[in-house]
């Protein structure tokens, strides 16, 4: 596995065919019309304006001020230099070269508990997202009208729909969260664009079948988890949807639910016309420390000819997985610490571990320059202590957080003891070319371009550009908010920008509550 992969003529044929087919699902070079910017997921940019020898003229061209301080995580969406970017309960438009408002639109179905929304997707002139406690809209890109607004079925209390959906060909693909909370499993839908019907539901813990078989809980205890709540991959040339599927429940007493408990804590390929399973595997076995496998993929095909998975996830590893004949496990590659992973948790006492339950990769998982070939993970650095309850006391109640811990989600070290790193990582053997340390988590976006420049936030307030090749930062601008959301490129009057969100207000990540902004950069005329 960490042999470098031999590239050969048959493996550069190979790679040209699958690089030409993923090229036919690619975006206009200067848009940005979904979350990861490809539907393949890789966050790579063509643009080539700003380069390593003028990216440190870059400058403030202008921010947008949501006026709200809720926990802004969202990935932006670009189209022909219109930005549309989420909040919990609103919408926003906004002119991506002066970044002036074109409309907003205040959705009725109020905050959810955690008061965040990551992102929207953009085809064929709507916007579609998440909202509320189980409900996805459709908005018209010009004015904000709301066109359809559809409940998903089945809704229970603690459902929530922060994802930034995909769509594609019509349709519009989502799934909801709340995997934590006692009774809610996963589902994924696929909706009509035209009006929000279903097409078809696929159940993260199915109701039957060999699946369900993995659960072998005692009465009382239902299967929960397996919830989403970033985004998805689709390869459309194929027509294969890639879902990262969340932890099981209770979090941190496998005891209480026998078994695989499948497909939480999983990467599924489904049949994108009829939600069938392809193939899947489960990227962290037997969990009990709230690892959920969380970030969307990337699907990419390597230098090498390799066709990869590329999954990062709360356990703190990059795990690369091979797609054909079967998926199955190439390599991992730790992106964080790591001890304390196989200490059995006690009733007794705490056990402390690394990653933590706010560990490893959180919305944002990796990028991929096919020009470096080299995958960039982003990861939080930050351990967690945690006493569990025994398995024959977990108890639980609809709508309640279930996690099995005697308090909460147990207890995270001191603030001045976590930090974060960004990696990267060589995408055909998984060696690390090069590590960048932060002070804080390293939550927001990346993004690599074609020139060799890596952008991404950090939770200190700083913009960064690195060289994709050594690590080093070539510029920093502090913009005294901290960044943990979308990092983005695009063309705007044809000029080269990048925009981040920036601003927390969030008693996940105790960092202090700041304004929810926009801000771009550019060369200076």
């Amino acid at each position: 596995m960490g042999r470098r992969f031999r590239f050969t003529a048959l493996s550069a044929l190979a790679a040209l065919v699958a690089v030409t087919a993923l090229h036919a699902q690619s975006p206009a070079a200067g848009d940005w019309p979904t979350y990861n910017r490809t539907l393949t997921g890789e966050r790579f940019s063509p643009l080539t304006q700003i380069t390593p020898a003028n990216v440190a003229r870059l400058r403030e061209v202008c921010s947008f001020d949501t006026g709200e301080q809720v926990s802004f995580q969202a990935g932006p969406v670009v189209i022909d230099a219109v930005m549309f970017v989420t909040t919990d309960t609103t919408t926003y438009a906004i002119d991506a070269g002066t970044c002036a408002l074109k409309w907003k639109r205040q959705h009725p179905h109020g905050p959810t508990g955690l008061r965040v929304n990551r992102g929207a997707a953009y085809d064929n002139g709507r916007v579609f997202r998440g909202a509320g406690a189980g409900h996805v809209m459709a908005l018209d890109a010009a004015s904000g009208n709301t066109v359809w607004d559809v409940e998903l079925s089945p809704t229970h209390a603690g459902i929530s729909v922060p994802m930034a959906p995909i769509a594609s060909n019509r349709v519009v693909f989502v799934g909801n969260a709340g995997g934590d909370i006692f009774g809610i499993t996963g589902h994924v839908w696929a909706l009509d664009e035209k009006d929000g019907h279903t097409l078809w539901r696929f159940d993260t813990v199915p109701e039957s079948g060999p699946a369900r078989d993995t659960w072998r809980n005692a009465a009382g205890v239902p299967p929960t988890g397996g919830a989403m709540w970033t985004t998805f991959a689709l390869d459309a040339a194929r027509g294969v949807l890639f879902v990262p599927a969340g932890n099981p429940a209770p979090d941190f007493v496998p005891d209480a639910r026998p078994g695989d408990n499948l497909y939480t804590n999983s990467v599924i390929a489904l049949d994108a016309k009829s939600g069938k399973v392809v193939d899947y595997l489960q990227v962290v076995k037997h969990d009990y420390h709230d690892w959920d496998v969380s970030a969307g993929p990337v699907v990419i095909t390597t230098r090498g000819g390799r066709q990869v998975i590329a999954s990062a996830n709360k356990d703190g590893l990059l795990s690369a997985i091979g797609r054909s004949p079967k998926m199955t496990l190439l390599f991992q590659t730790p992106t964080t610490t790591r001890e304390n992973v196989e200490a059995p948790l006690s009733a007794a006492a705490p056990v402390r571990f690394c990653p933590g339950t706010q560990g490893g990769s959180e919305w944002n998982g990796p990028a991929y320059s096919p020009a470096a070939n080299l995958l960039f993970v982003g990861a939080t650095d930050w351990c967690s202590s945690v006493q569990v309850v025994r398995a024959d006391g977990v108890g639980g109640r609809a709508g309640a957080f279930w996690s099995g811990a005697t308090q909460g989600f147990g207890t995270l070290d001191p603030l001045d003891r976590r930090q974060g790193w960004l990696s990267a990582i060589e995408a055909d053997g998984g060696t690390v070319a090069w590590k960048y340390r932060s002070a804080l988590p390293m939550l927001a976006g990346v993004t690599p371009t074609a020139n060799g420049l890596v952008f991404t936030g950090e939770l200190t307030g700083d913009a960064i550009a690195l060289d994709a090749k050594t690590g080093k930062a070539l510029w920093r601008q502090p913009i005294g908010s901290a960044i943990g959301g979308g990092v983005v490129t695009y063309l705007a009057g044809g000029k080269q920008r990048v925009a981040m969100v920036a601003g927390f207000s969030s008693n996940v990540w105790r960092l202090p509550a700041s304004a929810n902004k926009v801000v771009v950069f550019g060369l200076p005329d």
